[in-house]
């Protein structure tokens, strides 16, 4: 048996098939995957994401600790509430994991990282901590949940503490509010490329938020759901699209590198700067599949018969009813987008055309389906 979030009495009440997932027990989906994801896409859905931790970093040493420790620069983060993707890198220049980064105030910042890759990060952040006037603070007291789709600010923001409504319908995008207890903060960030919240609050009231908005025809959905939205949007799931061997700049994050100041040494900077200086990079890229079959995570991307680069992601995509994966292509491979390849399928080289992602952002196809 694996970790229980504190919604695991939700799901089972909901029916959910519970799989396995990063040594937690999750739902996989309610019933069906694909009306959870069109559910998302159409009106509003939510996700149990209590499974990721958040890490509360605090101290006079904070931002200068986070602008050693991240490959994008917190000093970007000027306004309270003021979120930050960004990898976190080990000395080669790989990724350990990818996260969130919120500004809460001077000297107070909360990292939201992923659920797998949770108690390595936490051991590896607290190595690089030692001789850092910093605390951290793993905040397993709360419980996340993601509420997405166009109608998912309309519909949380009821159920959020009276003086947290008007502050959180006001959020711009990736900003976050919190109240001064901390047992509530509300930020207008994603992995569905939808508009929504994710909402972190006291474990012991996850269930009455849930409740409330099942109540409120707010859809329950699972891990399948979140899987194919992040794949339409164009979002890297770490493990597959991206881990400790593979650099940002292979795996299409080369944008939350900040180079900038020169001077600033985050760690993982010699190593990339090596491989950026010698060339020959992998590319990564989107894939449309214009033949039968559906694309894996794994198999092999054809040009002219020959091996050009792996899948590291893919599936079918039911806003777009087609499959559709993210690749990585060898170095030297000149394809563009609208380009056509073909996809090694269980033996059988099979039509496929690179495209530019997103997919799909905020219920738009953002590609050519002709």
């Amino acid at each position: 048996m694996g970790h229980r979030t504190p919604l695991f009495a939700e799901h089972e009440r909901l029916g959910a098939r519970i799989v396995p997932f990063g040594g937690w027990d999750m739902p996989l989906h309610y019933g069906s995957q694909i009306e959870e994801h069109l559910a998302v896409r159409a009106r509003a859905g939510m996700f149990d994401i209590s499974h990721m931790r958040a890490l509360d970093i605090t101290g006079a040493g904070a931002r200068d600790f986070l602008r050693r420790l991240l490959a994008n620069d917190v000093a970007r983060l000027r306004e309270p509430g003021k979120a930050l993707y960004s990898c976190m890198l080990n000395a080669r220049g790989g990724v350990l994991d990818d996260l969130i980064v919120y500004f809460r105030g001077p000297e107070r910042y909360r990292l939201v990282v992923n659920a797998g890759t949770a108690d390595l990060d936490l051991a590896w952040i607290q190595t690089q901590a030692q001789g850092w006037e910093v605390a951290i603070q793993p905040r397993t007291d709360l419980a996340m949940i993601a509420v997405q789709g166009p109608e998912a600010r309309r519909l949380a923001t009821p159920h959020l503490p009276l003086a947290l409504q008007g502050p959180a319908l006001a959020l711009a995008p990736f900003f976050g509010v919190g109240d001064p207890d901390q047992d509530w903060f509300v930020a207008r960030t994603g992995y569905t490329g939808e508009d929504g919240f994710e909402i972190m609050l006291r474990a012991d009231w996850a269930a009455g938020l849930w409740q409330a908005l099942v109540a409120d025809g707010v859809v329950p959905s699972g891990l399948g759901a979140r899987d194919t939205l992040r794949l339409e949007a164009g979002m890297n799931l770490y493990g597959q699209d991206m881990d400790g061997d593979t650099s940002p700049l292979e795996a299409g994050l080369d944008w939350t590198l900040a180079w900038e100041p020169a001077e600033r040494d985050f760690i993982g900077r010699a190593a990339l700067e090596a491989r950026r200086t010698a060339g020959g990079l992998s590319r990564f890229v989107g894939l449309l599949l214009t033949g039968r079959g559906v694309l894996r995570a794994h198999q092999r991307v054809l040009v002219g018969g020959h091996e050009a680069g792996i899948t590291t992601s893919g599936g079918y995509a039911p806003s777009l009813q087609r499959s559709i994966a993210l690749a990585r292509l060898a170095p030297g491979i000149a394809l563009d987008s609208g380009d056509r390849c073909e996809v090694d399928i269980r033996g059988k080289p099979t039509a496929a055309r690179l495209v530019k992602p997103p997919f799909v952002r905020q219920g738009t196809i953002r590609i050519d389906l002709d």
